[in-house]
């Protein structure tokens, strides 16, 4: 069911379970594309599992914040919720050899992993879709919350962010450049993390005297997304983003591999007022992991002795070329 359709809307709001055993018939799963769209879906879809024990129901929506808001408290303990990223590199090694991934691992740093990308053939229709993805279905995304009145406002914050991916960010400074409160750039922030365009790495500190403990990171969950939002889709021979790109692209591969994996982990950046900088923080059960990220493998780093001092029972690993497929899938 297409849950944008008047027809399905009209239909699913009869809520009674006489109307969904006709609409279900003997069927024993049920998919509802854009639930967000159907109102009162919460009750909708908690009637159809409590009147049907044996039925599944899958539905998705392009707005999870939507989704989860007006499904979620109804469902309470009837629910299991996944979050789909663009592709993983663990779904992509599926289906292509070790050289293959090798050979379009450029590409993927440029033009990301959305699965539209596989169905186009050259690179100008790959970074010609994203162009329109971002102005078409990621701005209706926006868009469709309320209380949003200065749109390009959002979209400037989103350019200043992708410049600055890697590097600490300050609300004050955005604000100022976007003539807006350092309030309502949080809040755009906010509102750019739940329709899952960016996300926020934030400082790991247990000593505040001596570490940044406040400061705050924004990455892309899509490199593509990212060069679309600036319009920067140059080979890596032309850019001087390169290390930008690499750090992107290996902590949001990361992060999917662990959440497909049903891993709770924890993400920092870490820094101390020396400007000791560690690229990656995992927390995981108690273990802490450290990791810092070289595009090319011939820069060795060592850890910061600060870090090292303060968590010498961390362990840490410098993730490049060479060894980064063993780490993101």
């Amino acid at each position: 069911m297409n849950g944008e359709d008047l027809d399905t809307q009209e239909t699913l709001q009869n809520l009674r379970e006489a109307n969904y055993r006709r609409i279900i018939g003997d069927a024993n799963l049920v998919f509802i594309d854009e639930a967000q769209a159907i109102p009162e879906i919460g009750k909708v879809l908690k009637l159809m599992i409590d009147s049907f024990s044996e039925l599944t129901i899958i539905a998705t929506g392009s707005s999870s914040f939507d989704l989860l808001n007006k499904a979620g408290e109804p469902l309470t303990g009837r629910k299991i919720s996944f979050h789909l990223y663009p592709l993983a590199q663990g779904e992509l090694s599926k289906i292509e050899s070790p050289l293959e991934t090798q050979q379009y691992l450029e590409e993927r740093l440029i033009l990301g992993s959305y699965p539209e990308l596989l169905q186009l053939n050259t690179f100008k229709e790959k970074s010609e879709y994203l162009l329109d993805l971002i102005q078409s279905y990621l701005l209706k995304d926006i868009l469709s919350f309320e209380g949003i009145r200065q749109p390009d406002k959002v979209m400037r914050l989103l350019r200043l962010i992708a410049y600055q991916v890697g590097s600490e960010v300050s609300y004050n400074e955005l604000g100022t450049q976007l003539g807006i409160s350092k309030n309502t750039v949080e809040s755009y922030l906010d509102l750019l993390s739940k329709v899952f365009i960016i996300y926020r790495l934030p400082a790991y500190s247990t000593n505040p005297r001596k570490e940044i403990s406040k400061g705050s990171k924004w990455y892309f969950f899509d490199n593509g997304i990212r060069n679309a939002v600036i319009n920067d889709f140059k080979l890596l021979t032309l850019r001087n983003d390169i290390g930008s790109l690499w750090e992107n692209y290996l902590i949001s591969e990361r992060i999917k591999r662990n959440e497909y994996r049903r891993e709770n982990v924890e993400y920092y950046f870490w820094r101390g007022y020396n400007q000791q900088e560690v690229d990656l923080i995992e927390f995981q059960n108690g273990t802490l992991s450290a990791f810092e990220f070289k595009y090319s493998s011939n820069k060795k780093f060592k850890i910061p002795s600060a870090f090292k001092e303060a968590y010498p029972e961390a362990s840490f690993k410098q993730i490049s070329r060479d060894s980064y497929l063993d780490w993101i899938v």
